[in-house]
């Protein structure tokens, strides 16, 4: 009982509560001002084009996902006092087979969020005949839902409606590209009518073409299947389908990318060119595909938001 009372009656710690309280603050307000993430399902009800199926989704070492088939938007907020308005949906690559959803994803909403433009991470659904009953399609209904999904939330994110961009690497900058060059026929439930074509395209080694001579193999087999009709080939081939009202374009790539060849980028650059879209075209020596070494993140992305600029997408 002596010990009890001790505990009751012992002196409070008043510089130990300080130091706690003040903890807390600074906690508060680093989560106030700093990067706030928040992941939402992309859909309110029921996915279009998808089968009840279980979702069997794998998150492999270094962030990379498989098997995707509940898609979801991750919303990255700049600091208040940061933010421009202006906003982009980036689309991780991985050949329509897997999503690099950190280094291509994550990572790079991150430095988004840095030079105030509010980012989203598109983890869209990878085309498998098991999860959808027409695989080519699904990841394109994902992408415009994304952008219909933060044009009519726009306000709420403090976003300008008529600044909302796409990004996309390797498929998916073919996925971006898609959404760049087939806006106008609406894959999703879309009554409002809200606006699906963006405003700006950052396509980073992207994969254009669907075709046999420079189209990436691995990404027409797993978004069109093995047996792809010329048809499909036609009408997944970017470089084709543009047109004077295409959004203007930034595109990047190396001279020695073995994976996905830069004749992708040169022959949507020139295109974009024919129908007088804004466009900005950087091809570095070596760099290969992915960008692991060289050139560094900085090199590109610094010429990115310069090009973003010059559109008079941010201030």
């Amino acid at each position: 009982m002596a010990r009890l009372a001790y505990l009751a009656y012992k002196p409070l710690d008043y510089s130990s509560m300080t130091r706690s309280i003040c903890l807390y603050f600074v906690a508060v307000l680093w989560a106030t001002t700093c990067l706030a993430q928040q992941e939402i399902p992309l859909y309110k009800g029921a996915i279009p084009n998808s089968k009840d199926v279980p979702n069997e989704e794998v998150k492999r070492p270094g962030d990379i996902v498989s098997t995707v088939s509940q898609p979801t938007l991750s919303v990255f907020l700049p600091p208040r006092e940061k933010a421009n308005g202006a906003a982009v949906i980036i689309c991780p690559g991985g050949g329509y087979s897997v999503l690099v959803i950190k280094r291509e994803g994550y990572d790079v909403a991150k430095a988004f969020t840095d030079r105030g433009i509010t980012a989203f991470v598109l983890k869209y659904r990878l085309p498998s005949d098991k999860t959808m009953t027409d695989k080519s399609i699904g990841p394109l209904q994902d992408a415009q839902q994304a952008i219909k999904t933060v044009r009519e939330r726009a306000a709420e994110w403090q976003i300008n409606p008529q600044k909302i961009g796409i990004m996309g690497f390797s498929a998916g900058g073919h996925l971006a590209s898609t959404v760049g060059t087939h806006y106008e026929k609406a894959l999703i439930e879309n009554p409002a009518q809200v606006k699906l074509r963006p405003d700006f395209m950052i396509l980073v080694y992207p994969v254009i073409s669907m075709g046999e001579k420079m189209g990436h193999a691995g990404s027409r087999a797993n978004l069109l299947g093995q047996a792809a009709s010329a048809d499909q080939i036609a009408l997944y081939s970017n470089e084709t389908h543009v047109t004077p009202t295409t959004p203007p374009a930034f595109l990047t790539h190396a001279g020695d990318d073995k994976v996905v060849p830069v004749s992708n980028s040169l022959a949507f650059y020139e295109t974009l060119q024919q129908h007088g879209v804004l466009a900005d075209l950087h091809v570095y020596a070596q760099g290969g595909h992915g960008y692991a070494k060289t050139p560094a993140f900085d090199e590109w992305f610094g010429r990115c938001m310069h090009w973003l600029k010059q559109i008079e997408m941010v201030p």
